[in-house]
């Protein structure tokens, strides 16, 4: 169940405090999916049919005033009212057919948008992306092995997911690192990050099995995060490029690299989501990659002050000393 926010804090100006208020607020609060303003008139009047209509109406309009409520709209003739309070931005794909929505959010979406706006200077408040066609059931008559379940644990489910997938490819990037690294005190943290890494696994591993014991179809249902290159873990790529041979500096320069994108990735999309379990996996995951990074830079200029000199990166062409800043 959602918690039901602060009223006093989120209270739209000339706003007052009114049970009835409170009351629609928590039933609405309670439900899944998108109602309309009847769907939610009918559920007010099994509780309390003296609320009438125009005040469930007044008090939707109320909440998403106050940022408790979005507004969206399907095609169908009517607005519908979603959840907005502690739930993350997404978006939408929207049967024409049968007018039923599923949920997704969109890395690649979100950075069109940004680049769009900053080439016309233009602050973007919000953005509505809704995506109109036919569902696979109304286009085979198949009936999808399981709904999408509640949102929370999906945005969780996905954000433990690329947490995970980010932990095994930076073990075997470290790991691989400390096979190749002739310094020893280079060879030790790059072992001492390979242990960290295995023990961060093994938490978060364990942590999704508990979120999966919440909800024994949640591994089943569909994708709600999309980030491009994400699913892969952030240190694929620099896992592979370890097998092309490098030194120890150049070893460090792409530990540091990895530290650096995996912690911007995690710190971006974990401050632009709204408050959810899934935030803070990704804001913790930053913190972390944080101290990583930190680590690999004090080496590196350690390594660098030993050898007395900087080697360049075969790579890039950029002064090893400037990329590690």
């Amino acid at each position: 169940m959602t918690t039901l926010p602060d009223l006093t804090r989120l209270k739209p100006t000339g706003g007052k405090r009114s049970s009835k208020r409170e009351q629609i607020v928590n039933v609405f609060l309670r439900q899944e999916g998108h109602l309309s303003a009847d769907d939610l008139v009918d559920l007010i009047r099994r509780e309390d049919h003296r609320i009438s209509r125009a005040t469930v109406y007044r008090t939707l309009q109320w909440m998403v005033d106050a940022g408790i409520a979005r507004k969206v709209d399907f095609g169908e003739g009517r607005f519908r009212f979603e959840h907005s309070y502690r739930q993350p931005r997404h978006f939408h794909l929207i049967c024409t057919n049968c007018h039923r929505s599923s949920e997704f959010l969109s890395s690649d979406i979100e950075a069109l948008i940004e680049e769009i706006s900053a080439a016309r200077s233009f602050a973007a408040a919000q953005s509505v992306v809704q995506i109109y066609g036919t569902c696979e059931e109304c286009r085979t008559g198949r009936h999808p092995a399981v709904d999408e379940g509640h949102k929370d644990l999906l945005f969780a489910r996905d954000a433990l997911r690329i947490a995970i997938a980010t932990e095994r490819s930076g073990l075997e990037f470290y790991t691989r690192a400390a096979r190749l690294t002739r310094d020893g005190r280079g060879r030790k943290v790059f072992d001492d990050l390979a242990a960290e890494e295995k023990e961060h696994l093994s938490k978060l591993e364990t942590r999704y099995n508990e979120l999966l014991q919440r909800d024994p179809q949640l591994e089943s249902r569909p994708t709600f995060l999309f980030f491009k290159g994400a699913a892969n873990g952030l240190f694929a790529e620099g896992a592979e490029r370890l097998l092309k041979g490098v030194n120890d500096q150049q070893a460090l320069m792409m530990g540091i690299r990895c530290e650096r994108g995996s912690h911007r990735f995690f710190k971006k999309y974990g401050e632009r989501f709204e408050d959810s379990e899934g935030k803070q996996i990704f804001l913790e995951f930053a913190d972390e990659e944080r101290q990583h990074l930190e680590l690999l830079i004090r080496e590196y200029r350690a390594l660098v002050k030993r050898q007395g000199r900087v080697r360049r990166p075969r790579r890039h062409g950029a002064p090893a000393a400037r990329a590690a800043r």
